[in-house]
């Protein structure tokens, strides 16, 4: 095999990359050979016997199969979390899920007048006390102290 070393030094100062991205088609090797000057470089470079390869790359496909596990809901399991119970959702946070609906229920009843205000009021305050669990919670109590019938609910 020939020594072609200095025509790859050469393509690659006129390729502007590295002697390790040159390219040579392996069947006109002694063309390439015989090409002494840079000006015979550039025309074996126009006649696509000498090219700049691609530069090599990080594969994303790892980290777009993780992303797209993650918005599953995957990959929260122990070994996953970093911080403690409250910093990943903080109490309060968990507290305004919980009345907000709640309130909001206690509200749509007063408004439809299925509950009267003094009603409103006593459950409201129980509902900050954190005695329902949900909203569920809220409407089964409200039907066991017959504040509201059955097919009342919803």
């Amino acid at each position: 095999m020939t020594d072609l070393r200095n025509q790859r030094r050469m393509a690659a100062l006129l390729l502007k990359c590295g002697v390790n991205r040159v390219w040579m088609d392996h069947d006109r090797v002694d063309e390439i050979a015989k090409a002494v000057t840079k000006d015979d470089i550039r025309v074996l470079i126009n006649g696509k016997a000498i090219k700049k390869m691609q530069t090599k790359g990080i594969s994303s496909a790892r980290k777009k199969y993780v992303e797209s596990q993650k918005k599953k809901g995957r990959r929260r399991g122990h070994g996953s979390r970093k911080g403690a119970k409250y910093a990943r959702l903080p109490r309060k946070e968990r507290w305004m899920k919980l009345i907000r609906p709640i309130r909001a229920d206690l509200k749509t009843l007063r408004d439809e007048n299925k509950i009267d205000r003094s009603v409103y009021r006593k459950y409201y305050r129980k509902a900050k006390g954190g005695e329902f669990r949900s909203r569920h919670h809220l409407k089964t109590h409200l039907i066991a102290d017959g504040v509201l019938k059955k097919e009342e609910e919803g």
